[in-house]
């Protein structure tokens, strides 16, 4: 048995939203690292600042570890959000600039060396992070469900 997927007419709002927004928002992290890396002198190759090695290791370290959780989240939330936008494309679409929105708020707040490391991440208003997340999850759920029982 086979089956035909259509792509439906707002599937660009998805495109713009899980394969440009992200590359936006990468581009934007990296410059505030490359910030970073000047401002508490950490240089390449070096991914991380080596503390008692680098006077402000922690500080600079906090930076790069709100990109790197970027990083290790925007490959499968994105196809997640390519598969569930052919059945729900705005859901997606607006979920990916939450995502996107989430993230730079979880470093903003991870970067602020005034707040406690343990909370920091969510106390600049990243929890919209998941509101995106959850929305894409749960579109290609749906759409799963669906193929599964065509």
């Amino acid at each position: 048995m086979s089956l035909s997927i259509a792509v439906p007419s707002s599937y660009g709002w998805v495109i713009l939203g899980a394969g440009i927004v992200p590359v936006v928002t990468s581009m934007y992290l990296g410059g505030v690292v490359m910030k970073a890396r000047k401002e508490y002198d950490v240089q390449y190759p070096n991914l991380y600042a080596t503390p008692k090695f680098h006077e402000k290791a922690d500080q600079f370290n906090r930076v790069q570890r709100g990109h790197q959780n970027f990083l290790e989240n925007i490959g499968q939330y994105s196809i997640m959000t390519f598969v569930g936008g052919l059945k729900h494309p705005i859901t997606c679409a607006v979920g990916s600039v939450l995502f996107c929105v989430g993230s730079i708020l979880y470093m903003k707040g991870y970067a602020d060396n005034a707040l406690d490391v343990k909370d920091a991440r969510y106390k600049k208003g990243a929890a919209v992070k998941w509101i995106g997340f959850f929305a894409s999850f749960v579109s290609t759920i749906k759409f799963a469900y669906e193929l599964i029982k065509a």
